[in-house]
């Protein structure tokens, strides 16, 4: 597997991880949370010669969903987002895209992705997990024989996603965490949002802090 991390930005918001996952044998790729698309992602994708496939949304906030028309009129791949975070793609006053300085933001998902489901790039599976919280159809993403978690912004090293815009609730991140998340491996690593990755996201203190 290949696994890059390109920092992008969106408007006001700084420092979106966008994460681009590829399998080594047949260049399949899956994009995670385009930010935007600036010079120096476009370079990323050109150099791995991408087979996009899919471009993952973790959630309908328009920092992470920014660059979504250029990568699919660019590379293809269908757009998927949870059932809950659907009708986000369509309304800024939930993706909130004009409120971080953007143009308004509608977009088509092309699947609606829930709890459970796989997703294969190439040899690759990954498991979708509802983590709603930050949005109602926040989800984060596992991949068990790579150990590692894409947690959009559910889960930072040390704290999580803001609980205070549409549709977000402080109980249901909190249970997302607790009843789902660090009942993974304790050996995962995360992938988050924003901020750093954490690979020691069990250690006492350490999630909570």
């Amino acid at each position: 597997m290949i696994l890059k991390r390109v920092k992008v930005n969106a408007g006001a918001i700084m420092g979106i991880n966008c994460y681009i996952i590829q399998d080594e044998k047949t260049k399949e790729t899956m994009i995670i949370d385009p930010g935007n698309v600036p010079e120096n992602l476009i370079e990323v994708l050109d150099a791995m010669q991408v087979k996009m496939k899919y471009i993952l949304l973790t959630h309908c906030h328009g920092d992470h969903i920014g660059g979504v028309s250029k990568i699919k009129e660019k590379y293809g791949g269908k757009v998927l987002i949870h059932t809950k975070d659907a009708l986000g793609l369509k309304d800024i006053s939930i993706n909130l895209s004009t409120h971080i300085g953007l143009e308004p933001i509608i977009l088509q998902e092309d699947a609606r992705i829930n709890d459970g489901d796989l997703l294969h790039v190439g040899n690759l599976e990954f498991q979708v997990i509802h983590t709603p919280g930050h949005t109602c159809g926040s989800i984060s993403l596992y991949c068990e024989q790579e150990k590692m978690l894409f947690s959009g912004d559910t889960l930072f090293r040390g704290s999580w996603g803001r609980i205070d815009l549409p549709t977000s609730s402080f109980e249901d991140i909190i249970a997302s965490i607790t009843n789902k998340l660090i009942k993974l491996p304790a050996d995962t690593i995360v992938y988050p949002g924003h901020r750093k990755i954490n690979n020691n996201w069990r250690r006492k203190n350490n999630l909570y802090r």
